[in-house]
């Protein structure tokens, strides 16, 4: 009962407040109400970014364990942790988000190392099983990552080698651990390096060894796999070892010899071929230049190079030149190739590699998006009107295998 007089007077006393100042008092209630909402507003704000920022910064985080795991297994070195480290990053790439993805960027690392497509990998051979035999044949290669490469210019050199040695056994290694380790951890395929390789032809009681390199020249891969051969070549009765794609190196920029003769003529044939002309010399009727883009070196091998150049020139081909992604000799730069061709007159220019796989360099430094690609270049230089590319290495080349074939041949002849 006295809570309901309560009530009542109460209602009395704030009716007659309402008379004398009721229209201020609902100006304070919506004035306070109104501060009440921006202040759950704001909160509300400030709790989402704080969660925002929080799961940004988890995303972040878990991005960056990944490039620490890939920029730990591309090293030149294999040590006894490489084929687990090859494994968790390969484990902490696939637990994370697409968006965490494309968070990855590291010394080395960036998103394409897990996340780039390259091809089949399944289609790929790496050779390495073992009852090899009293015979092998070593192809050793520098190496890609790129698969569908892999499987056209490396796996098609060895090939070919097998098919014409059915007596021997054909067995690979690399000589890019980088490489093996990128293969290893995104397509969990193995592949030998020399020490690797070398270890297992002794194991399984090789007599005759013969080393088959698929490099271009006799530069710094080259002697680096001498080096490892010399270390374990009293493990055999024989070991001999095939001269690369383009045989001695020579003297001077003026020495050509018939490898270089035969690699001109195949590679050009095929790029020709390739871009739809009957001929070079139609081609070159048409304004056409090819551009052949090799690595390029610091190694005194650089003088192969030259001397490509001055086989063409001996062939008459008029309109092709010789390039090298690093520059070395200094005429192979890109803006001195660029130069020679609008000089000579060619308003349509074709790219393709000097290279025995057309892996990341034709990818990216021939035929990239970036701005200081060959084609990039070609491009903003406005001296062509038009700018292509053939991304195809040398080792998808018919005559190029057959080539490797007789080096292998020669090698085995030898007494």
């Amino acid at each position: 009962m006295k809570k309901r007089i309560v009530a009542v007077v109460l209602a009395s006393v704030l009716g007659a407040v309402c008379i004398t100042g009721c229209g201020n008092t609902q100006a304070t209630v919506e004035s306070t109400a109104q501060a009440g909402t921006e202040a759950q507003t704001t909160q509300a704000v400030e709790t989402t970014t704080a969660a925002t920022e929080s799961n940004e910064d988890a995303d972040q985080a878990a991005a960056d364990e990944v490039a620490a795991l890939i920029d730990a297994i591309y090293v030149q070195e294999r040590t006894e942790n490489t084929d687990q480290q090859c494994a968790d990053a390969k484990a902490a790439w696939d637990a994370l988000t697409d968006a965490q993805k494309e968070l990855v960027e590291g010394e080395n690392a960036d998103p394409d190392y897990f996340g780039r497509d390259t091809g089949d990998a399944s289609k790929d051979d790496p050779r390495n099983q073992d009852e090899i035999g009293e015979n092998e044949i070593l192809v050793v290669s520098f190496g890609t990552s790129f698969n569908d490469s892999r499987v056209a210019d490396i796996k098609g050199i060895e090939d070919a080698i097998a098919a014409a040695n059915p007596d021997w056994s054909v067995r690979r290694a690399f000589t890019a651990q980088i490489i093996i380790n990128h293969i290893q951890a995104r397509d969990d395929e193995h592949i030998d390096n020399m020490d690797q390789a070398l270890d297992r032809a002794v194991a399984n009681g090789v007599k005759n060894l013969v080393v088959q390199p698929t490099h271009l020249m006799h530069g710094a891969e080259y002697d680096e796999l001498m080096e490892a051969v010399e270390a374990y070549k009293d493990q055999f009765a024989s070991v001999k070892v095939a001269e690369p794609l383009l045989g001695e190196v020579g003297s001077d920029a003026a020495v050509v010899n018939d490898d270089k003769k035969a690699v001109a003529e195949d590679l050009t044939a095929e790029a020709v071929k390739t871009a739809g002309y009957d001929s070079l010399d139609a081609a070159k009727e048409d304004g056409v230049a090819f551009v052949f883009m090799g690595h390029g070196t610091s190694h005194t091998a650089k003088v192969s190079y030259s001397q490509m150049q001055t086989q063409m020139n001996e062939l008459g081909y008029e309109n092709v030149f010789i390039g090298t992604v690093e520059g070395e000799p200094e005429e192979t730069a890109c803006e001195e190739v660029i130069k020679a061709v609008a000089e000579a007159g060619y308003t349509k220019v074709v790219l393709r590699p000097l290279m025995v796989v057309a892996g990341d360099h034709a990818n990216n430094d021939m035929a990239g998006e970036d701005e200081d690609s060959w084609l990039s270049q070609f491009n903003a230089s406005g001296k062509f009107d038009s700018v292509d590319t053939q991304i195809s290495g040398l080792g998808g080349i018919k005559a190029i295998q057959d080539l490797y074939v007789a080096h292998t041949a020669a090698a085995m002849a030898e007494k």
